[in-house]
């Protein structure tokens, strides 16, 4: 075995240990603190529909869902989503769909929008827009990161029922 793979498999042993246990000041009481925010993807807002769909495809990607007469696209590949949307914000947010798995499917469990808007709340979080805390179907909310960065939490599928 020469150093390299040495190196890799001591990095992975180490990876895959703190995957599975608290770091260090956790506690097992932290890892139930973790918000399911759902699907990761980032939405570009693009200039060109038709122009960015061409660059994407030759990436990879393929169009999976969206309407390119109401400027939108859904784009996917082996590990990545990403949305093309033309005219309907002006910066790339990233995007976290609750109660959908990577391929927009559906799963059986998972936090709800209202129930991680409570939790943001809790821990000093400022959204720029709410979720209707008194509804139970589809809806959204909105923060900023430090760097001026929004990011959506987009929920589609109603509440779970539990």
């Amino acid at each position: 075995m020469n150093a390299a793979t040495a190196l890799l498999i001591g990095v992975l042993a180490v990876l895959s240990a703190s995957a599975s246990s608290p770091g260090p000041g956790e506690t097992a009481e932290a890892e139930e603190e973790i918000m399911e925010l759902g699907a990761f993807s980032v939405s570009l807002a693009v200039k060109d529909l038709a122009a960015s769909r061409t660059f994407y495809e030759k990436l990879g990607f393929r169009v999976v869902a969206g309407d390119a007469g109401q400027g939108w696209l859904i784009l996917r590949n082996q590990s990545g989503t990403i949305g093309l949307f033309h005219g309907m914000f002006e910066r790339n947010i990233m995007t976290f769909n609750p109660g959908w798995d990577r391929n927009g499917e559906p799963v059986p469990e998972f936090d709800d929008v209202r129930e991680i808007q409570r939790r943001l709340k809790e821990r000093g979080l400022e959204l720029s827009t709410e979720a209707d805390a008194g509804s139970s179907g589809p809806a959204s909310l909105m923060l900023t990161d430090p760097d001026g960065n929004p990011i959506l939490i987009d929920q589609h599928v109603p509440r779970p029922e539990r």
